[in-house]
């Protein structure tokens, strides 16, 4: 990590876990644990657990996240949420275009670039996902799929907008699946990613972007992949869900 540019940001992706008591059981486990973090510490919590995230972290260092928003303000679009409806809960941050999102929902490059700039107009933080398939990784493509992913994912979206964005890595091969990228690996397209959004930009810009990685990292592996220089922090799975394991990641952004 390099923090005297960029923000180190440690989010916890809850998925479809937690009851409201169990998320207020974990919640306020973690609150004190956590509260002298030199990073910002994110927790993107099913909807229902929302409105009970942002009470509950009120006065405290955590920010409240969800998992996903729709592009349209309203409308027919049943089962969805848009943007607008996350900020008035006192949302900040937004997951989109994560991989179970693009394998079981049908999210493509064109939705994800849809809601990230729905996001971005309601005054969210998006946190974009991009990864490749580990059939795309032993094919030896995996630069062209992010870059793919990335040029389409912030077709249209600014600078300045750009800097409001976090993009997160998630090797697909390696969420939820206990497989893990080494630190070379991760480091390697973390910092493929900042050059890629230097061509699209330029350079002072992809330095100043928090490039999170994501898969499989825990406590026993946060500390050698957040020593890497271009891995600006995790969007946490399994981890997040045990107040302890999170605060051991969380300490390890904080010293790295």
């Amino acid at each position: 990590m390099n923090k005297s540019v960029r923000k180190a940001v440690i989010a916890g992706n809850w998925k479809m876990n937690k009851t409201r008591p169990e998320a207020k059981e974990l919640i306020s486990s973690l609150v004190p644990l956590v509260k002298d973090a030199g990073c910002e510490v994110v927790i993107c919590v099913p909807f229902t657990n929302l409105e009970t995230a942002v009470a509950l972290t009120e006065g405290t260092n955590i920010k409240v996240g969800a998992q996903n928003c729709h592009f349209e303000k309203s409308g027919a679009f049943t089962g969805e949420v848009s943007a607008d409806m996350l900020m008035e809960l006192g949302v900040e941050y937004v997951v989109l275009g994560h991989s179970e999102r693009r394998q079981y929902f049908g999210e493509t490059d064109e939705t994800v670039n849809k809601r990230t700039r729905a996001a971005l107009s309601a005054g969210l933080k998006p946190i974009v996902c991009v990864g490749e398939l580990l059939w795309e990784r032993e094919c030896g493509i995996t630069e062209e799929v992010i870059a793919r992913q990335i040029k389409l994912d912030f077709f249209g979206i600014s600078k300045d907008e750009l800097l409001s964005c976090i993009i997160a890595y998630e090797p697909v091969w390696a969420i939820g699946t206990g497989k893990t990228a080494t630190a070379e690996q991760a480091e390697e397209v973390c910092a493929f990613i900042r050059a890629t959004l230097a061509k699209l930009y330029d350079s002072e810009t992809a330095e100043a972007v928090t490039v999170q990685y994501g898969g499989s990292m825990n406590a026993a592996n946060a500390a050698e992949l957040l020593s890497k220089p271009d891995v600006d922090g995790g969007l946490i799975g399994g981890a997040s869900l045990k107040a302890n394991d999170f605060s051991v990641i969380v300490g390890a952004a904080t010293n790295g």
